[in-house]
């Protein structure tokens, strides 16, 4: 009898769809660079924020995903914005709650709707009669705010490290740009930089200057992490856009490739400049990054700050090649000079900002596990695996403060 309940109650929360009773998607609008005028409001890409326009075209609470080129991935907007041509808005949430539909489409693989030979595009066709379970308003709101509530803690701490970074940049800036550092009243200057600085060609500061697998390994169901470029975000590694290969795979990159504690990862195609440190242990393998091995920790965490100057990635800019997609290649990376304070000053430097750099570790491993934590619940969740009608649930900061919003507009 408690089985036969369970089924009942089950089947009165959730119910049989199909994927235009949850929303409706529009093509976003042409606005081609040379239209765009700064002003407040987002140009929203499929992926990312592209630039700020002194128009919009849709109201919040928006959802954006893309229709070509880069698929799978949502985006939840809460201001006003501008969609752009490359990626769909949802025009119509029919009703349901926003976040809800959010979530839904993560899990939805949007990716394996690819219609595009070349470049891959999403096929609204079909997608409008697939068939999915819906749950009751309510159950929506209640799966909504137990995800968006690990989405702020996971956002507050992505502030939190922001401002750490800061921090450290701005030591690095005050020292190494406006020379600065302790003792600068007594230096005496030649050529524009100190008496004993030099300028030094990667390869000689470093160990070691090599990049990931030039293969690209089958995707396994286990195994390890095989990273590329776009994996690397703000100075973090994202194993959750990455895919697994097997363990010969990653043993024969390690050959060539293998990582060490301190090694520094740089995006060189593509998206050039992102970087991260190597933490211990590390077992994954890398493609489509170059590989800096200093020769130790102090040199480490003075070159990740030299590498993300803004200076540094824009001449990087100037010089990378390829038509369709810019390129950094190793010979360049390794001939690529940069100042060299001496050894001194780069372990006082390194001494000055491992504090803070420990303090981004610890809240980076936080929001690793805050992350984890919710991509196994989003599945259980928005499939009805995991019952929450019975749950008294707090609404999250985000939430409260987008129904305030709904309300003015009302």
């Amino acid at each position: 009898m408690k089985i036969l309940r369970e089924l009942l109650v089950s089947n009165l929360v959730w119910r049989d769809a199909v994927f235009d009773e949850l929303v409706r998607l529009k093509r976003g609008y042409d606005l081609p660079n040379q239209d765009i005028v700064e002003g407040e409001y987002p140009v929203v890409t499929s992926t990312n924020i592209k630039a700020h326009h002194y128009k919009y075209k849709v109201e919040p609470p928006g959802v954006v995903t893309g229709r070509s080129g880069s698929l799978g991935q949502v985006q939840f907007v809460t201001e006003k914005y501008w969609p752009l041509n490359t990626a769909l808005y949802v025009k119509d949430f029919r009703e349901n709650n926003p976040r809800f539909a959010y979530y839904f489409l993560q899990i939805m693989k949007l990716e394996n709707f690819n219609s595009g030979a070349g470049v891959p595009t999403l096929n609204q066709n079909h997608l409008h009669k697939l068939k999915i379970k819906l749950p009751t308003k309510k159950v929506q709101k209640k799966i909504a705010a137990i995800l968006s509530a690990y989405d702020d803690l996971i956002e507050n701490n992505k502030r939190r490290i922001s401002l750490l970074e800061n921090m450290a940049e701005e030591i690095y800036r005050e020292w190494f740009v406006r020379f600065r550092f302790p003792g600068y009243q007594n230096a005496e200057f030649e050529k524009g930089i100190p008496k004993g600085w030099d300028e030094i060609r990667l390869d000689s500061f470093c160990e070691k200057v090599t990049d990931g697998t030039h293969d690209t390994p089958m995707p396994t169901e286990v195994g390890r992490y095989l990273v590329t470029g776009k994996n690397i975000k703000n100075s973090q590694i994202n194993f959750s856009g990455s895919y697994f290969i097997s363990e010969n795979d990653h043993r024969e990159i390690s050959k060539r490739s293998g990582l060490k504690e301190w090694d520094i990862l740089f995006s060189n195609i593509g998206t050039i400049g992102e970087t991260a440190v190597v933490g211990e242990n590390p077992d994954y393998s890398v493609k489509n990054i170059i590989i800096f091995r200093p020769k130790n920790s102090h040199q480490s965490l003075y070159l990740d700050q030299v590498l993300k100057t803004p200076a540094i990635i824009d001449h990087l800019l100037l010089i990378a090649t390829g038509a369709s997609q810019q390129f950094i290649g190793l010979g360049v990376a390794r001939g690529y000079k940069i100042l060299n304070p001496g050894s001194d000053l780069i372990e006082l430097f390194s001494k000055k900002v491992v504090s803070i750099l420990q303090q981004i570790k610890t809240i980076q491993k936080v929001n690793n596990k805050l992350s984890s934590t919710k991509n196994t619940l989003l599945p259980r969740l928005i499939s009805g695996k995991l019952s929450v009608e019975n749950l008294n649930i707090q609404f999250p900061p985000s939430m409260l403060t987008e129904n305030m919003e709904t309300l003015k507009r009302t």
